[in-house]
């Protein structure tokens, strides 16, 4: 269990910071910034959740997942046939893959590419969707800096994992625009 005392330690006032294994790294470092990266995408899905989409269960244990996402980036990988930290697992993976298999075919098919929009509920889902975009190609920026599946490194299926997540927030949305959803139109060129 996690007890938190206190938040200011003041420890990160000289512009370093302390990994899940508590070494310490400076907060520029590419790792602090896919885990803020990922941070943010959960805020992103809580304030989506506050406009109560039709996924609002699946958005509350997509954000549990990705609190466990931050807690793997902030442990550098050990051994990788002893690590024994929180990591995300295959069948989160395979889990992400089937619910954005499920909900696609219930969705019609596309035409055209989506614009952000259609109702609040999707356009704060289309804006989670872009922040964990951006969360994978900053977890990929660290992972070339510290090494993929190796000790120090990042796990490959927490990568995997972002790029999932990111296509399954995509389909949320697309779903919560429902009959509002904005196609970009291509006719519209001068």
């Amino acid at each position: 269990m996690v007890k938190i005392t206190r938040v200011s330690t003041r420890h990160g006032d000289k512009g370093e910071t302390r990994l899940a294994d508590l070494s310490r790294v400076t907060k520029t470092d590419p790792r602090i910034k896919a885990v803020g990266s990922v941070s943010e995408a959960n805020a992103w899905l809580g304030l989506a959740r506050a406009a109560k989409p039709p996924s609002s269960d699946l958005l509350e244990r997509l954000q549990q997942e990705l609190f466990d996402l931050g807690a793997d980036l902030a442990m550098p990988m050990g051994d990788p046939a002893t690590d024994s930290a929180l990591r995300v697992s295959a069948n989160q993976v395979v889990a992400l893959e089937a619910e954005s298999s499920q909900i696609s075919q219930a969705l019609p098919p596309l035409d055209s590419f989506v614009l952000p929009g259609g109702n609040e509920a999707a356009a704060r889902l289309h804006l989670a969707a872009t922040v964990l975009r951006r969360a994978e190609l900053d977890a990929w920026v660290a992972a070339e800096s510290h090494g993929l599946d190796q000790p120090g490194g990042f796990s490959s299926r927490a990568l995997q994992y972002l790029n999932r997540i990111s296509d399954l927030i995509f389909l949320l949305a697309r779903q919560a625009a429902g009959d509002n959803e904005v196609l970009w139109d291509s006719s519209r060129q001068a």
